[in-house]
Parts: C-alpha cells; sequence; structure tokens
C-alpha cells in the first residue's frame, strides 16, 4: 500500500468534518473510522491510481500479516527437513527471497497482481516466501476480479507442485504435500473472495443510503420552491395591490397641489415616491422567492453609513420631527460594509418604531463613530402627547429581535427600553476596526 501524504482521518465522532468529504456525506461518516478499510471510508484515489492513505485498522493489519509472514517464514526455514541436503547458495537464495518478499507485503494494496505473482514464483525454491505468497493472494482475491485470482491460485499451486519436485520431502508423501497446497490456495482464495463480497455489500448500502439521502434533499428542496411560489402569488396579489392604490392616491392629490394646499401635496409627492419604491423592493423580493438565490446573480446596492443623512432627510419630508447629530469621518474606508449596513437598518427601523408607536413625536438620532472606539448611535423618541389603544401603522413584533440579531453578527451589541421619563430609547454599539 501506498504511504504518500494524504488528508487525515476523521476524528473518530459522528459527523466530523472531513476535507475530503463532501457536505451532503457529512453525517454518514462512523463512529470510528480507523476501525474499517481505508476502501470503505470512500477516500478519493489520485490521478496516478495510487491508492488512499491507511485507516489504522489497515495499519494493524499491515503489520500483522508482516509479522506473521516473517515469523513463520523463519520457522518453516528453520525447521525445514531439507535444508542439510541442499546446497549453501540455495538457503541464502532461500533466505534473501523470502525476506524481500516479507517486506514486499508493505505495497500489496498498490501493486496485488505483480506482488502476488512474485511471491508465486519465489516460492517455488523458497520455503521461506510461502506465508508471503498465501498473503498476497489473499489481497488479489480481495481487490481483483474472479480472472486475476484464477490465475495467480493456478500459479501459486504451479509454484508449489515446482517446489515439491526441486525440494522433495523425504518424510512426507507427495499426494498430502499437494493436498496441503491445493487446501491452502482454495482456502485463502475463498477467504479473500468472501471479504471482497462482503466490502461489496457494504459499499453498496453506502450508496444506496447516499442516493437515499440526495433524493430526500430534493424532495426537501422542491418542497420549499413550492412554499416560495406560493408566498410570492400572495404578496404579489394582496400588497402589489395595496400600494399601486396609495401610490395612484397619492399622485392624485400631489396633480391637484393648488386645490389641497402645498404641503399636503409635498407629503403626497413623498408617500408616492415611497409606494413606488416599495413596489420596486417587493417585485425584488418576489423574484428571489421564485427563483431563489444565485451565487452569480448582482445583488443591488446596500445602504451605508453615508446613506443615513438621507434616510433622516426622507423622514423629515414625510412630516417626521427628527433631529440628527451626525459625527463620522469623511473617510470611512476602514468600515466593514457589514457594520455600516447593520447601522442603517437600526436607525430606519428606529424611525419606524417611532412613526408607529410615537406619531408626531420628536425623535432625536445621534450617530457617532471613529475606528477604534466604533460607531455608537442612539435614537430617542419622546413620549407622545396623545395616547393610542394601538399603533395607527401594524407592526409584526419582529424589528428589535431581528436588529439585536443583526447587531450580534455584525459583533455589536444592541439595547432598548423606555426611560424613567416616558422616552424610548434605542441604542447599539458597533465595532470599527482601527
Amino acid at each position: 500500500m501506498s504511504t504518500s501524504p494524504a488528508t487525515p482521518s476523521a476524528a473518530g465522532t459522528p459527523g466530523a468534518l472531513v476535507p475530503w468529504l463532501p457536505p451532503e456525506r457529512q453525517r454518514l461518516l462512523p463512529e470510528h473510522p480507523g476501525l474499517l478499510p481505508a476502501a470503505l471510508l470512500g477516500r478519493p484515489t489520485d490521478p496516478q491510481g495510487t491508492p488512499p492513505r491507511r485507516s489504522g485498522r489497515d495499519w494493524f493489519i499491515d503489520t500483522t500479516c508482516f509479522v506473521l509472514a516473517l515469523g513463520l517464514g523463519i520457522l518453516l526455514f528453520a525447521t525445514s527437513p531439507d535444508r542439510h541436503d541442499v546446497s549453501p547458495i540455495v538457503l541464502w537464495l532461500d533466505a534473501i527471497s523470502g525476506t524481500l518478499s516479507c517486506f514486499a507485503l508493505w505495497w500489496r494494496r498498490r501493486w496485488p497482481v505483480e506482488i502476488a505473482v512474485a511471491a508465486a514464483l519465489v516460492a517455488t525454491f523458497s520455503i521461506f516466501a510461502a506465508i508471503a505468497g498465501l498473503i498476497a493472494l489473499f489481497t488479489v482475491a480481495v481487490h481483483r476480479r474472479s480472472r486475476p485470482v484464477a490465475a495467480v491460485a493456478a500459479l501459486n499451486v504451479a509454484g508449489g507442485a515446482a517446489f515439491m519436485v526441486l525440494r522433495p520431502d523425504p518424510t512426507t508423501p507427495v499426494y498430502l504435500t499437494a493436498m496441503v497446497v491445493v487446501l491452502a490456495t482454495a482456502g485463502t482464495v475463498a477467504w479473500g473472495m468472501f471479504v471482497r463480497a462482503r466490502r461489496q455489500l457494504v459499499m453498496s448500502l453506502h450508496e444506496r443510503a447516499e442516493r437515499a439521502e440526495a433524493e430526500q434533499q430534493l424532495r426537501v428542496d422542491q418542497a420549499r420552491q413550492l412554499e416560495r411560489n406560493r408566498i410570492a402569488r400572495e404578496m404579489h396579489d394582496v400588497l402589489a395591490h395595496r400600494i399601486s392604490l396609495v401610490s395612484m392616491h397619492a399622485g392624485a392629490l400631489e396633480f391637484r397641489a393648488e386645490a389641497v394646499g402645498g404641503e399636503v401635496a409635498r407629503s403626497a409627492a413623498v408617500i408616492r415616491s415611497s409606494a413606488h419604491q416599495a413596489l420596486e423592493d417587493l417585485r425584488e423580493v418576489i423574484g428571489i422567492l421564485r427563483d431563489g438565490v444565485h451565487d452569480d446573480a448582482p445583488e443591488r446596492p446596500q445602504p451605508t453609513l453615508a446613506d443615513v443623512p438621507c434616510l433622516i432627510e426622507e423622514s423629515q419630508q414625510a412630516g417626521m420631527h427628527v433631529t440628527l447629530r451626525f459625527t463620522v469621518p469623511d473617510t470611512v474606508d476602514g468600515l466593514p460594509l457589514s457594520v455600516g449596513r447593520t447601522a442603517y437598518r437600526i436607525v430606519q427601523e428606529g424611525l419606524t418604531n417611532a412613526r408607529k408607536h410615537a406619531p408626531g413625536a420628536a425623535v432625536v438620532v445621534d450617530l457617532h463613530g471613529n475606528p477604534g472606539p466604533g460607531v455608537t448611535l442612539e435614537i430617542r423618541s419622546r413620549r407622545p402627547i396623545e395616547t393610542r389603544a394601538e399603533p395607527v401603522i401594524p407592526g409584526a413584533g419582529q424589528g428589535l429581535v431581528g436588529l439585536a440579531e443583526r447587531a450580534d453578527l455584525a459583533g455589536g451589541q444592541l439595547e432598548h427600553g423606555r426611560l424613567p421619563n416616558g422616552d424610548f430609547r434605542l441604542g447599539a454599539w458597533l465595532p470599527w476596526p482601527a
């Protein structure tokens, strides 16, 4: 087997991340991957055909095979009945070639047929290599199809016959020695083919589990897409109709400025512009719901910290009494985009809450930022003079929850609550790296 560098194995717990496995297969990892052969772990083979790196179980098996082949080979060599009848050159060749055959077992998974053939040829004159030849034959039976296995098994039997001719055992009948060779070869092949069939069964079940999980994920994606389409239809049928009515009536008021007065006409213009922008946003959201999010699709420009004054100006044009105290450097190059966008959304949500719950009340927005200290903003809305049973504009009740999540993701913190004098305060701090 190859000892080339490869990625590390799993950490030993189910679901441990493994670099060479795709994300959808992480949940299929065994609890103790080191106890399985590397072939069953799905590790990739490099373009040169080199097998994957050994698992812990492979190292144990390879070490055991090497020790058994070397130890039993030495035992057979030392107790060979004909060792005193052959020349010393044959004994030296027997010992050297047998030792090399044992060491070749470390690469038996990379070149199983080649090593098995070489061991069978060496076994024609070397009793030292007998056990190594059987282990190599077993590897061929596990990793190759029937034809190479049958050919290597026949070569082993022929090698055993040649050994009986070249170095006959005077203490054992020939038929008994031949029977031992045939039974050992047949048993090794049968055991190897059984292991191969069992591994193929495990791999087949693993592939079926992967396919079932992929099909389940496909069904989930289809159900999610159907739900998106349903939501998109509902949003289009309900919101688009009502927002278009608001835009139409606001346009009529703006057109009849001489009848309704200049201030009302300006307010109508703001309403019509906001309704038009809401329709554009609605169209974009519906498109995302129906088509999904594509990585290669260009995103619309996102608001930043520099867009906060424009947001305040829009609210003032709509009739809100908003005061902005904005202290930010002219260049905000070091400010992360996510932080600037989060600050903008916090101010936007604070103004929306003021319109909902304290209409007509004065709002003060303090926004200060510098690299190092960070961005500090506070939105304080005065206690409304008139109290209403419910807000004029209905709300979902999730705005502040979403802001807290945004601030936490940006690395900051957010707090809100009512002050002793009745004012409502929304404060946040966001990081700005120096």
